[in-house]
């Protein structure tokens, strides 16, 4: 989609731009634990400084419905925000003079009743604080809020410079990617990723499919899976998946060997068995090395990649193995100029910084359900009120 980004403004010389950001950071004893999010603010605020503005920044916390909550206010972020920013930060309650300064962070936007029901005379008081508007929160932008959806009707809007990347990087995804495409989508249950998946089989050529999800696609097509974690009413939704794959000539991949255990623990004892071998009290909790190795030669085909979820319970060594390996993989064809890859989702991230190569992909996106949203192929209203 077309959208405006922040140089479109023109000169911003006295004027003052309404910024939504990402400050939902983790916190503890009072500090922020880590300032990813925090440093993703920098360009956008930098960009509107070369402009001659200054920047007002609206964001959530927590999930205080509408109700002032003390623990949940965006005040103790402001140090840690100051610092990622390398430039001064004032705080401000909405109703009250802004201070005079050049970035000014107003407080927690869920304390307000209408945030959440995109209420326009809310919007309107955050719009009051200045000329212009920007979003550069993609992890908010599911969300039809007065701070996401209802100021973009009532200032010129354009995406600040992290969305406005994050944007891009999506459309060279899936919205207009280079060919062939793989799609690799994992976790633990396919009732949480049908959408997904049900959207990607009609857009991608090869959909890899691993954890626990898998273990469903591999009980629909008769194989026992033991203890496993397994969706067995979803047999039927499963095989109507692999039908429509095959109308649309999408191949989906499956385990062909796994990494069974009957503790689920880590070093537990394990063994690697083909997928119709599994016995009963045994969970499968990776997938094994030949279906590693078949899916790398996948990835050597593909110029595309898009990745949410680990192949298996990664948070357990040595049941990481096949997402690291596959991870790794992944990197170095990205590093090599071969491959397009972009990742999002929390599971992901953190796989993907275990497998030591979140830094080799093109692109990783930290939003959560926004970024299932647009695998979904739905239309983000936070990004919509940007056209």
């Amino acid at each position: 989609m077309a959208f405006k980004r922040i140089a479109d403004f023109g000169d911003l010389t006295g004027k003052r731009a309404v910024v939504r950001v990402d400050l939902n950071v983790p916190m503890a004893g009072g500090k922020v634990t880590d300032d990813t999010r925090l440093v993703a603010i920098k360009p956008t605020v930098e960009a509107i400084a070369a402009l001659g503005g200054r920047s007002v920044l609206l964001a959530h916390f927590g999930r205080p419905k509408g109700q002032v909550v003390p623990k949940m206010s965006l005040q103790p972020i402001v140090p840690a925000l100051a610092a990622a920013l390398q430039r001064d930060v004032a705080f401000a309650i909405l109703g009250e003079p802004l201070p005079d300064a050049d970035v000014v962070v107003m407080e927690n936007t869920r304390f307000f009743e209408g945030e959440e029901k995109n209420d326009p005379a809310l919007a309107a008081k955050f719009a009051a604080l200045g000329d212009v508007y920007v979003n550069d929160a993609f992890s908010a932008a599911h969300r039809a809020h007065a701070s996401t959806e209802a100021i973009a009707q009532l200032l010129p809007a354009a995406a600040g410079e992290t969305m406005g990347a994050e944007l891009e990087a999506l459309e060279s995804a899936l919205g207009n990617p280079v060919q062939p495409v793989v799609a690799v989508v994992g976790g633990a249950k396919v009732s949480s990723k049908l959408a997904v998946l049900e959207h990607l089989v009609e857009k991608v050529d090869h959909l890899i499919i691993g954890g626990g999800m898998a273990n469903t696609f591999l009980f629909a097509q008769g194989c026992d899976v033991g203890a496993s974690l397994c969706e067995k009413d979803l047999k039927d939704t499963a095989l109507a998946i692999l039908a429509n794959a095959r109308k649309a000539g999408c191949a989906i991949h499956l385990p062909r060997d796994v990494v069974v255990a009957r503790d689920f623990k880590a070093h537990a004892e394990n063994h690697t068995k083909p997928v119709g071998a599994v016995e009963e009290g045994e969970m499968i909790l990776d997938a094994g090395p030949e279906t590693v190795e078949s899916l790398k030669k996948v990835l050597e085909t593909a110029k595309t990649l898009v990745w949410n979820g680990p192949m298996g319970a990664f948070e357990m060594e040595p049941f990481d193995a096949a997402t690291v390996a596959l991870a790794r993989a992944a990197g170095a064809l990205t590093k090599a100029g071969n491959l397009l890859a972009v990742a999002g989702g929390g599971d992901t991230v953190a796989a993907l910084a275990h497998a030591g190569v979140k830094d080799d992909f093109t692109h990783i996106s930290t939003a959560g359900g926004a970024f299932l949203e647009w695998m979904e192929g739905r239309t983000l209203p936070g990004v919509a009120a940007l056209g």
